[in-house]
């Protein structure tokens, strides 16, 4: 997939990336290492829990939408650098849910003060495969344009 720069993006272009599936392992393995709470490592214990069964953590949803932006669900040369941005979980993610991210261009703002360079922010759903949204992330990103992105990468060699 070509890589986008601040020069080719349009308020309102939208990108699809491919689809993972989050396995019951998977849940566990990132729990135990990460957020090791009992909704996310025992299936008896998730029942009795807000969640009524096992549910990912939040962080393995949110790392699970950034492969996939950053496997082509968001085309941004020189790779998605985020300045923050506001990330919610309407709904969990479940062992087989099978996830894909809906990403919008939704502002676009050039620096005054760094030209070759802007804001883009971003509203990004990550949805299961019944069509629910199970996180919503919306992120300010820093884009080159194309002619800066050669810069930088002239000034690497």
């Amino acid at each position: 997939m070509e890589k986008l720069y601040l020069d080719d993006l349009t308020e309102g272009a939208q990108y699809t990336s491919d689809t993972l599936e989050v396995t019951e392992a998977d849940i566990k393995r990132f729990a135990r290492e990460f957020d090791p709470q009992p909704f996310h490592l025992d299936d008896e214990a998730a029942r009795s829990t807000l969640f009524g069964g096992l549910a990912a953590s939040g962080w393995h949803t949110a790392a699970i939408t950034m492969r996939l932006m950053t496997e082509g669900g968001v085309p941004i040369g020189g790779g998605l650098v985020g300045l923050g941005g506001e990330i919610s979980w309407p709904k969990p993610t479940r062992p087989g849910d099978v996830l894909h991210v809906v990403s919008v261009v939704t502002q676009i703002r050039p620096s005054k003060s760094k030209p070759g360079q802007g804001i883009v922010t971003t509203t990004s759903e990550t949805i299961n495969q019944a069509g629910d949204v199970v996180q919503k992330f919306v992120a300010k990103l820093v884009v080159y344009t194309r002619a800066q992105a050669a810069q930088n990468a002239a000034r690497q060699v």
